[in-house]
């Protein structure tokens, strides 16, 4: 799928998706269900914010339980702001993991026990590393771990790398594999046959969890102010559908 659809795509706001027959169907699941203690959650975010907007509210409630999570932040987020003045690579650079920071902090999170590992690929070319971030993974992956990362039809050329080397892995490892839609839900049709509803499941949010996941979101500056008369790049639409009382996962 092409990243310019993305770019051509309005945006679908809340009130539309709303009306969705296919998300309607998707079954609820709790947190538990998905991470039951003792299982560890392996997360792969291939850009700063994304480990939140994936799961944040899922996050938010593994205070005492870092020790079950593995963070892996694949790229630092350096190419969100092209030509921008503002926002150069090497500013981006250092902003995009404090921010990542920051959110993680406002989820409860006691850093100190978290496993957060960086690899710094570069941003929008994961394509060319997948064989490289599918032995990584080979390699990292213990049985029973759960292991997250951004769908392979997500639009986005690395959301889609990751998806397809987490896939790739998960399947040789013979570990659950959680794929999450993020920018789906800005180019999307509700009820869009492209996405595998089949396979779709809300993870159930309580108030205090999609408090803490706003909270954490508002931590990143970089993504959600306007430069130089450009929009911000996380639209309001796709913050407002990712800031419901779930998280919509395909399994």
């Amino acid at each position: 799928m092409s990243e310019n659809l993305i770019k051509a795509s309005e945006g679908r706001p809340w009130a539309e998706w709303q009306q969705s027959a296919h998300l309607a169907r998707a079954s609820w699941i709790t947190p538990e269900q998905l991470l039951p203690a003792g299982r560890r959650l392996v997360l792969l975010a291939p850009h700063p914010d994304d480990e939140i907007l994936m799961a944040g509210g899922l996050l938010s409630g593994l205070h005492g339980r870092e020790q079950d999570v593995l963070l892996i932040s694949v790229t630092d987020g350096e190419g969100s702001h092209p030509e921008s003045a503002t926002w150069t690579e090497h500013r981006l650079r250092r902003q995009r993991p404090l921010e990542s920071r920051h959110a993680l902090q406002q989820l409860d999170l006691d850093l100190n026990r978290l496993d957060w590992r960086r690899l710094h690929l570069k941003d929008g070319a994961l394509s060319r590393d997948e064989a490289f971030l599918v032995n990584h993974l080979n390699q990292l992956l213990k049985p029973d771990d759960v292991l997250m990362t951004t769908w392979r039809g997500d639009g986005h050329c690395d959301h889609e790398a990751l998806g397809r080397a987490a896939a790739q892995a998960a399947l040789a490892r013979q570990v659950q594999l959680v794929e999450v839609p993020v920018w789906a839900w800005h180019w999307a049709q509700p009820d869009d046959p492209r996405l595998p509803w089949q396979r779709a499941h809300r993870i159930e949010l309580d108030e205090t969890r999609v408090a803490r996941k706003r909270q954490a979101l508002a931590a990143y500056h970089s993504q959600l102010e306007p430069d130089q008369g450009r929009a911000p790049v996380l639209p309001a639409d796709l913050l407002d559908c990712m800031l419901q009382p779930f998280e919509l996962v395909f399994l």
